[in-house]
């Protein structure tokens, strides 16, 4: 049984005519009857009486007709359905990313994507920058918003520039070079450094580190935390100074000081990447609408890779 027969049985049953169903349906008198007729034959009952004045709905063809009408339906709805999962614009997406550095520019983009594509299920969920390298790889997420260093098998990623950051030192207002704009990190060689933890972040962690010595001192790690957050509110304390993010000044109190650090290669890039074998279609969708910046003027995303 196929649908093509199914809507030329509901055709006929309307009009109850097979002349004016086959206008309707723009074929063939004789095609639509011969359709009927394989119906029939499947079903094993009559769907009509007919004969040179009438048509009309057997008791069987009646009952059949209700359950067609759905079917096809259905059908339509199903049809529907794919295309628009085919066009992203229904479906999930699953982001991740870390917490500070999307602040500035995620929730624009997420309330746009809600507004243009409602039917698609945004799932949005904070890593460390380790679980979020990780959790990309395997599949765990359609896209991560991350840094762009330290990203392991780029090979198997697509990668797009969200906007740049830089490494910035992090100190008490009463600390010594609380008064400079501008430190060489060979200056903080005997002070006690707050570093977020590497099992958090493997890729920041290694990465200062390699910094310091690079500049000639084995850095004074005292303190390894969870959050960076934890790292502001322990140089407040005066526990020693910190590296974090420049995005990071948006949760610091007026008791510490962000100052530009010389002597490294202080910037890196924000991106969103994304496995190259993800076929949701729902990831363009969104990264389309972030180059276009959700047609209002900000971050504009352009490709890297």
């Amino acid at each position: 049984m196929e649908i093509r027969q199914l809507q030329y049985f509901i055709c006929v049953a309307e009009h109850l005519n097979f002349t004016e169903a086959a206008k309707q349906l723009y074929t063939a008198q004789s095609a639509i009857s011969q359709q009927i007729k394989d119906l029939e034959e499947q079903l094993g009952v009559r769907l009509f009486n007919r004969n040179k004045r009438i048509v009309e709905l057997t008791p069987a063809g009646s009952a059949f007709l209700k359950e067609a009408i759905e079917i096809v339906e259905k059908t339509k709805r199903a049809v529907e359905i794919a295309r628009k999962a085919e066009e992203g614009l229904i479906g999930s997406l699953s982001i991740g990313f870390l917490s500070p550095s999307v602040r500035t520019f995620l929730p624009l983009y997420v309330k746009k994507f809600r507004e243009r594509y409602p039917k698609v299920e945004l799932k949005l969920n904070h890593y460390n920058h380790g679980a979020l390298n990780e959790a990309i790889l395997a599949s765990e997420l359609d896209i991560a918003i991350t840094t762009s260093f330290g990203l392991p098998n780029l090979a198997d990623l697509r990668m797009r520039k969200i906007h740049t950051e830089k490494h910035m030192l992090v100190v008490h207002t009463d600390h010594p070079l609380a008064k400079r704009t501008n430190v060489h990190l060979s200056e903080i060689r005997n002070d006690p450094l707050i570093l977020i933890a590497r099992d958090e972040a493997p890729q920041t962690y290694d990465l200062i580190k390699k910094m310091c010595m690079e500049n000639g001192f084995r850095p004074n790690i005292v303190s390894e935390t969870r959050f960076l957050d934890t790292n502001l509110l322990l140089v407040e304390g005066g526990l020693g100074v910190t590296i974090l993010p420049s995005s990071m000044k948006a949760f610091a109190s007026s008791k510490v000081l962000f100052l530009d650090l010389e002597g490294i290669e202080a910037e890196f890039d924000i991106v969103a990447v994304w496995k190259r074998t993800n076929e949701n279609p729902a990831i363009l969708r969104f990264m389309e609408l972030m180059e276009s910046g959700g047609k209002d003027e900000h971050v504009a995303v352009r490709s890297i890779s």
